[in-house]
């Protein structure tokens, strides 16, 4: 379950009910949860609680998506796939796996997102992009000289700023969906003590103290 509460139609904000029909056909997301990719959907009614924040992210997916956009769109995708498995959110680099797909980047590029330092099948503004991706996710925007210099080669400012600006959106996206659980970041965290077994109370480095001592 998200950590927040959820809001549907019951909350009467036209807004959200025109995307919802779109999202959830005739449905209530709440009471008949799940999209057409898969997802419960929660999403949507949990960012519909602040009606405001609603219209704001939804009016951002119409800004990247929009035809007045210069940077090609599989490009764009690079980078919004990049920041959700750097991110680790798999609700993000789930969703943009299939968008890459869908603009008919070849599998063997989306598979070698995780790895793409070392893949063979990516070219030069392709890996300078993934490089920067990763200087303003991992980095923080501390992005080096040479990434910029390759990236000036091949795109327009105005290219740069568009995919800076809807990478650095997802990334947002990302941590967002992971700390309020949303989708499939509904997880829990997999890094947790396993247990000795019981009445083992020593200190896990003691017997390597008395190797020592011996």
């Amino acid at each position: 379950m998200p950590r927040l509460k959820e809001a549907g139609r019951e909350a009467n904000n036209p807004y959200a009910e025109r995307i919802f029909d779109i999202v959830f056909g005739d449905r209530d997301p709440i009471a008949e949860p799940g999209t057409a990719t898969g997802t419960p959907g929660n999403w949507w009614t949990v960012f519909n609680i602040v009606p405001e924040a609603f219209k704001h992210t939804t009016e951002g997916f119409r800004f990247y998506r929009s035809k007045e956009r210069l940077i090609d769109p599989k490009l764009r995708e690079l980078g919004q796939i990049r920041a959700g498995y750097t991110v680790g959110s798999r609700f993000v680099f789930s969703q943009h796996c299939k968008a890459c797909r869908h603009l008919g980047m070849p599998e063997e590029q989306i598979e070698a997102i995780p790895h793409w330092q070392v893949a063979t099948c990516f070219n030069e503004l392709e890996r300078a992009l993934l490089a920067f991706t990763d200087a303003l996710v991992l980095e923080r925007g501390r992005t080096p000289d040479g990434v910029f210099e390759t990236l000036k080669k091949h795109l327009s400012d105005e290219e740069i700023l568009e995919f800076t600006y809807i990478t650095c959106t997802y990334m947002m996206h990302a941590i967002m969906s992971r700390s309020l659980r949303l989708e499939y970041d509904d997880v829990d965290e997999p890094v947790t003590e396993v247990p000795a077994p019981e009445g083992y109370y020593d200190d896990v480095m003691s017997m390597v103290d008395r190797k020592k001592e011996e």
